[in-house]
Order: structure tokens, then sequence, then C-alpha cells
């Protein structure tokens, strides 16, 4: 239970379903006493036992430090969906199994559904929540059967509207708390966050005037050609696509590239050179614990809001595949998940990563 609409409802249906719920709040970090006594009070009105699990340390160690990791490796990551593997259906999931309890529910918007394969052995699909908008199975991809055999989405059914009322119906006070942020350790803004932990490391900022490279991730490289406009604080203050903060006159310039190694940000004022139609994927996982046939074409999303795009996805040897899209797709960014669907159905995820 974090204190919020969705995790609150979410315990009411599955205590009117006839389940012996308890209520856990995970405490991951010193702001958020607040969200911790609603948690509690909601707890109270549906009299349900309440614990708390301090996982600040471990949470520092295994969402916060590698978010910090990923971006002074020129990376974009997504802490949210390392949060479900690592904290959430790991950290959480393990211990209460270890306290006798059956299942973990949370306030995510997916849906689980049971099958049998062709060996008659049962099988956990995802699939995506019933209201699109608000589909949260894009953060789940890490997911493994033996996890989903042990968890329930209760509010996966319901539209955020009908959840809302559901909270009224419950008489919980939450049911008009808002929409909790994106990411849960950073109360401003990440470039603000990052200053914190990363020193400043100024380079150059060139824009790309060759247009013959193929990479999905145009610029691997300082070309000669490339004019050096001014200079940058960072690489890791900056991310592919973005056009606002990068401090440079005559523009608009977009970020198209980062190169590491010469410590240099590569920008462009053609828009368009941000649209890429291939990618490399690293660390994939599958769902229902088994890859698919190859090549296999399947529906894309590059990144949470991204509308989901038609792509073929290719497996280069046990560790890479190369996903390649029907029509281009602007700012891929290595770091990010990209997600597979086929239908309602989430087939897995992998991470972006360079083409080399």
């Amino acid at each position: 239970m974090s204190g919020g609409v969705d995790s609150s409802v979410a315990a009411a249906l599955l205590k009117r379903a006839g389940f012996s719920a308890t209520g856990v709040y995970m405490k991951l970090n010193n702001f958020s006493s607040l969200v911790e006594k609603r948690a509690r009070k909601v707890a109270k009105i549906l009299k349900i036992p309440f614990y708390v699990f301090n996982f600040e340390k471990e949470f520092k160690k295994k969402i916060v430090n590698c978010f910090l990791k990923e971006y002074k490796a020129g990376r974009t990551p997504n802490p949210c969906v390392v949060c479900n593997k690592e904290i959430k259906f790991g950290l959480l999931l393990g211990k209460t199994l270890r306290l006798n309890a059956d299942f973990v529910a949370t306030g995510h918007y997916a849906r689980k559904r049971e099958t049998n394969d062709k060996q008659q052995e049962t099988r956990y699909r995802l699939l995506k929540g019933k209201d699109i908008d608000k589909d949260q199975s894009y953060f789940l991809w890490q997911l493994s059967q033996n996890q989903l055999s042990r968890i329930l989405f209760p509010v996966g059914n319901h539209t955020k509207e009908e959840v809302r009322k559901l909270a009224k119906k419950f008489r919980l006070p939450v049911f008009d708390a808002p929409e909790s942020q994106e990411i849960c350790f950073i109360s401003g803004n990440i470039a603000d966050f990052l200053k914190k932990y990363l020193k400043e490391k100024p380079g150059n900022i060139v824009v790309k005037e060759d247009k013959s490279s193929s990479s999905p991730f145009a610029a691997a490289r300082v070309d000669k050609q490339g004019k050096i406009l001014g200079r940058h604080r960072g690489l890791w203050f900056y991310t592919i696509g973005q056009r606002k903060g990068i401090g440079l006159s005559g523009g608009p310039y977009f970020v198209l590239d980062k190169n590491i190694k010469q410590n240099v940000l590569i920008v462009t004022k053609n828009e368009k050179d941000l649209l890429k139609k291939e990618l490399m994927v690293k660390n994939v996982n599958w769902i229902l614990g088994k890859p698919p046939k190859f090549p296999i074409k399947i529906k894309v999303k590059i990144r949470y809001r991204h509308e989901p795009a038609w792509a073929t996805l290719y497996r280069l040897n046990s560790k890479v595949y190369r996903l390649r899209f029907d029509g281009p797709q602007r700012a891929i960014t290595a770091g990010q998940s990209v997600v597979f669907y086929s239908g309602q159905e989430l087939l897995g995820g992998g991470i972006i990563c360079y083409n080399k």
C-alpha cells in the first residue's frame, strides 16, 4: 500500500473478495512519511493489519545508485522497471512469502491470465490493463513465471475513473489523491537531482553535419565536418531528443547523440535526424519463460508514453537482438526499456543499447 488510490482500492477489492489481506508499506526514502500515514489510515478503515518494511538501504543500492551509474555512462535508465524487479517483486515478494503469504497484490494497471501450454503446464500471461491510458504493463516486462504465479493485480480490470468511484464507495479518504510522480525518489527535476551526485564534466558541443551514418544512434564518433558550437556541463545532464536547456543560440538544436570516450555532445538542427528505424536490444526477458520463433513481427514501445509501432525482431545471438521498425521512430535512447506486445499481451522486453 503506497498511500495512493490505486493500491488502497486494490486492498479493498481483495477484502471484498474474501481474501485475508494485510497492508504493507515499503519505506524507501526519508520523505515518505505523509503517504505512509495515508496508507496506515486506509488500512485502519478497512480493518486490516498494517506493517512497514524498511527497504531504504536496498533501494539506495539497487535503484538510486544504479540510476546514477547509468546516467554517468551516458544512458537514460528507467528506475521504475528496475524497482519492480528488484524491490516490489523481488525483496517484498520474497519477504512476504517467507511470512507465509500466498500472494502479493499491487495497484498496477495490468492483468494476468492463467493458461495451459501443450504439455498442460500452467503458464501466466501478462496483459495490458483495461484502462489503456493508465496501462502499466510496460514497467513489468522483467517479471518471471515464478513471480507472476504469486502476483495479483486487483485494479487491472478497472479504469482510473472506476477506481476513484470505488474509493468513494468504500469511503476511503484517498479517492481524490493526486497522481504519484514518475520517479519517487526525485522531488524536483532530474537535472537538479543529478547535480547533487554527479560533478560537472564540461566538453564540446558539436553539430553533426555528416548524414551518411546508418547507425540508429547517428554519431558514434565526432565527424571531421563537425563544428564546435559551445560547451556542455556533463553528458549525463542531456538525453536524446532534448531541445531545451542545451544553451545554444541560433537554434533550435536537438540532442542527437553522446560520444562518451571523447566527452562530446552531438546536436542537430534537423529534427528528422532523430528518426531511426533500427535499434539493438540486450538483457531480453520473455514473460512465458522461453523465446518465440524468429524473426517475429510484433508491436513495440520504446518508452512508456510511446505509441506502439510495428517492428520485426531478429535474434543475433543469445544476448543481442536487432529490432527493425516498419517506420522511423523518434529519439531512440540507450538505457530505456523496449517492450514487445502481441495484441493485449506483453511478450517481454529488453534494454536499448548502442549499435556497435
